[in-house]
């Protein structure tokens, strides 16, 4: 039976606020437990990394050491690859366990290419900046048993993007993509150069001004390493 593909949208917006936890130190506690909700939310860059957090209204990032700011705004996750994930876990994965922003529907999250942007309903557009790369806090609030080398192993880490243009959005938003940049760095292939494949890291350059500063920085070191 041929299955229709799904039109390119955001199922859901998921937003999350600070919880208190043993597994990390950071003492605000953590905001990867994120849930749908219905009204619409105002998407804005949030400012430099360690003074920004999320991009998103709402939303809570505590830990700003290592996340949120403007590269790593809003963290989208594909359902397609969470329905995967659900087979090999077998348990039910909702919308935002993974901590992201934007659960999408029809979107090859995982094959977009660093520089891609993404205009989100009316007035938001969005640049694909880097992949997700999976840590303790992660493992712990999903509570699966050497998580970090599993989720690393499959190599369908999720993007952070960038918000070019602000604007609102809400669950069941079009996404469209109006630019598609002429390189092959996806964001899979910088997540696999970044983590478990380090000698195609000179390859990422080829994403430009597009690349995050810290990927930029870690290939031009291991090319003259």
């Amino acid at each position: 039976m041929l299955h229709t593909p799904r039109p390119p949208a955001i199922l859901t917006v998921n937003l999350g606020r600070a919880t208190p936890a043993d597994y990390t130190d950071c003492p605000a506690g953590t905001g990867i437990d994120k849930r749908p909700v219905e009204r619409p939310v105002r998407v804005s860059a949030p400012g430099p990394k360690g003074q920004g957090a999320s991009g998103l209204s709402g939303d809570t990032v505590c830990d700003t050491r290592h996340h949120g700011g403007d590269d790593q705004a809003v963290y989208a996750y594909a359902r397609e690859d969470l329905d995967v994930w659900e087979q090999e876990l077998g348990r039910e994965l909702a919308n935002g366990v993974f901590g992201e922003n934007l659960t999408t529907s029809g979107i090859d999250v995982n094959g977009a290419l660093i520089g891609e942007r993404w205009r989100v309903g009316n007035e938001l557009l969005l640049e694909v900046a880097s992949p997700r790369i999976p840590c303790r806090t992660f493992a712990e609030w999903l509570g699966e048993r050497g998580w970090v080398k599993r989720f690393t192993q499959a190599a369908v880490p999720g993007a952070y993007l960038r918000v070019l243009e602000p604007g609102e959005i809400r669950s069941g938003d079009p996404v469209e993509i109006v630019h598609r940049p002429d390189h092959e760095v996806t964001v899979a292939f910088l997540f696999r150069a970044e983590t478990t494949e380090r000698e195609l890291l000179p390859r990422v350059l080829a994403a430009g001004d597009a690349l995050h500063p810290e990927a930029r920085e870690a290939a031009l070191k291991y090319r003259s390493s």
